[in-house]
């Protein structure tokens, strides 16, 4: 019987406040999937970083022709330092992997890449540089790489791929901690609106919790329908805010990445793991925000 008048009593509130209602939950449905949306950019920045580390490659790039280094000074590299330097590659642990491109090699390769571009037709096989391209077994060993073969005779430069995508994960840092700023400034202001929204309702049923008082009821039992009251608005817009995450991984499944191929996209799984945070942070603002209204304002 108690559990149905609590219920009754929710259920009166929130008919009664409709207008301001349907304001939380549509303002705690944006506030959450801003904030979800700023999760899964985290989400999709740590899945491209693993997928983009995982294929990083160093580049060392032997003396040819147009070399200008000081290494290089002795002219083109020879047979017998471009295969010193290949055991040498191969006798680091460090190392995964080493593959030799030769200058025509690296000639098709370039075509390939610059086959719309004019400068590919001025462009001859031999004054491209010959190449080793080494996978390391961790990127960040890369400066044994270095230590190792820059400046050596016979080695032009050595380049970490690593280097030029740091500067692309730094900017999608910056939109990351962008979205996720926006997020709880928006949750923030969800939880203001379901202050102010308790508040009304508290003012508009004094006379009410005035008579519960009177006959004996628990300044608990009088407070809990309000608090009820802005959680069951916080749900709401919590499954609104997962139903538009799920849309949007739709959308990248089937828009997105059959365009962008070449990389990878946050999981189903990230989604999931997101919405539950989004419903932590839900009740967990719902219900401060309730109890230090009612305290301030719900004089029992």
């Amino acid at each position: 019987m108690r559990a149905r008048f609590l219920l009754s009593e929710v259920r009166i509130g929130l008919r009664r406040n409709l207008t301001m209602t349907f304001a939380v939950v549509v303002t705690t449905a944006i506030s959450l999937s801003l904030l979800g949306i700023g999760l899964l950019s985290n989400a999709q920045v740590s899945a491209m970083k693993d997928y983009w580390y995982d294929k990083i490659e160093v580049s060392i790039f032997l003396c040819g022709p147009l070399s200008e280094s000081p290494s290089c000074s002795g002219g083109v590299i020879t047979a017998g330092q471009r295969l010193q330097i290949q055991q040498d590659l191969q006798g680091l642990p460090v190392i995964e992997s080493v593959f030799y491109e030769s200058q025509s090699q690296a000639f098709v390769r370039f075509q390939e890449r610059f086959k719309d571009s004019a400068i590919a037709q001025n462009v001859t096989a031999d004054q491209l540089p010959e190449s080793f391209r080494v996978k390391l077994k961790d990127p960040t060993q890369y400066p044994v790489i270095v230590s190792a073969f820059s400046g050596r005779p016979g080695v032009d430069v050595v380049q970490d791929q690593r280097t030029i995508l740091e500067k692309f994960f730094r900017l999608l840092a910056v939109l990351r901690n962008g979205a996720l700023l926006v997020g709880l400034a928006s949750v923030f202001t969800a939880a203001l609106l379901i202050s102010n929204t308790l508040r009304i309702a508290a003012f508009n049923r004094r006379r009410e919790t005035g008579v519960m008082k009177l006959v004996g009821a628990s300044s608990w039992s009088i407070q809990l329908p309000f608090l009820l009251e802005g959680v069951i608005s916080a749900l709401i817009g919590w499954v609104l805010a997962t139903g538009l995450l799920a849309g949007l991984k739709s959308v990248v499944d089937s828009k997105v990445a059959p365009l962008l191929s070449f990389t990878k996209f946050f999981g189903w799984g990230e989604v999931w793991v997101s919405s539950a945070y989004l419903l932590a942070t839900g009740l967990v603002v719902s219900t401060l925000a309730s109890l230090i209204t009612l305290r301030r304002y719900l004089k029992v």
